[in-house]
């Protein structure tokens, strides 16, 4: 004969049956809004959260920048073309780079610790 059922466990106190994806969420840029704005009880949650959009803000402050260093670098000429050149070959890297900080920041997060970026992790402490 088969066994009852026995009751499904509760989700955690404090946190929501969603925890995972509100950890993942936390690191996809804009979308970190959600969990920080959601789940208010959970500090480990809003931590994530909070060091994400940090994280996201850092690199479109690094995009930004960059950008503003292309466009007088173009307008400059001479020998510094070369360098514009190169800095656009870059963009790719850094892109990779951010993406594979976030995906790192995730799978420490899915695994219960916190990686913790060096200027990154002091601003959204403050916060």
């Amino acid at each position: 004969m088969s066994e009852p059922l026995a009751p499904q466990t509760p989700p955690p106190a404090g946190g929501s049956s969603n925890r995972s994806v509100m950890l993942v969420l936390s690191y996809l840029g804009i979308l970190a809004l959600v969990p920080l704005l959601s789940e208010k009880e959970d500090r480990e949650v809003q931590w994530h959260a909070r060091h994400g959009l940090v994280l996201f803000g850092a690199w479109i402050v690094l995009m930004i920048g960059i950008q503003v260093l292309l466009a007088v670098l173009s307008q400059v000429g001479g020998g510094l073309d070369c360098l514009g050149c190169i800095i656009s070959l870059a963009m790719p890297g850094l892109g990779f780079a951010y993406l594979a900080v976030a995906v790192l920041c995730m799978i420490k997060a899915l695994n219960g610790q916190r990686m913790l970026i060096p200027g990154i992790s002091q601003l959204a402490d403050k916060f």
